[in-house]
């Protein structure tokens, strides 16, 4: 698929079908995943998979509240449905033992000489090559957040190591032929000239 094409389909998909989806595409997702740039290449992320069904109900109890659980509205619903769970995370003692490198210049690893936390910057850009490259092989994919009292339940349902934080989670899958719509069913895109300032605000 065009470059612009991808661009131009990529969407949050809230539902899909029953179908499975091929490890391989997942294996490229990743692949393209670790392709996104990260500052001094420090590289800083790690992506938790879960593609078995027990692993994605798994993830769906650590992280869905109980009174959720019981009554699912559409949302949860509709993602429950996907095979696929990626929890992107990001490690910000990767970045701070980086810079903290002689080639970098710092000695020590303060927080304070980042104003930006580009280890959850650097994993969003990753997540973003994911869900592209979901586009282009022909699938879907969603973005979102995981709840705060969900991420302890999470980390221990996985072993995800206290140096990893996870920045959100992504279901892939094939679309469902109605997809449920979130947002962007009830706004408009605002248009680059609204946004774009050039030379000045």
């Amino acid at each position: 698929m065009e470059f612009q094409e991808v661009v131009r389909r990529r969407r949050m998909v809230r539902r899909y079908t029953a179908d499975p989806v091929d490890p391989a595409a997942v294996d490229r997702m990743l692949r393209h995943a670790v392709r996104a740039p990260s500052a001094g290449f420090s590289q800083g992320w790690g992506f938790l998979v879960l593609d078995r069904p027990a692993d994605v109900a798994r993830f769906w109890d650590a992280t869905t509240p109980p009174a959720r659980a019981a009554r699912p509205d559409p949302w949860l619903r509709g993602m429950r449905t996907a095979p696929v769970v990626i929890v992107p995370t990001s490690s910000k003692d990767a970045y701070l033992a980086r810079y903290a490198e002689p080639d970098k210049g710092w000695t020590d690893r303060d927080e304070a000489h980042w104003p930006v936390p580009y280890w959850h910057v650097d994993a969003g850009m990753a997540a973003l090559l994911i869900l592209q490259t979901a586009v282009d092989e022909g699938l879907g994919a969603c973005f979102f957040g995981v709840p705060p009292d969900g991420l302890a339940p999470l980390r221990a349902a996985f072993g995800i190591p206290a140096d990893h934080a996870p920045v959100g989670a992504i279901t892939v899958g094939h679309p469902a032929r109605s997809p449920s719509r979130g947002s962007a069913a009830t706004r408009r895109r605002r248009p680059a000239a609204e946004v774009v300032h050039r030379g000045q605000w």
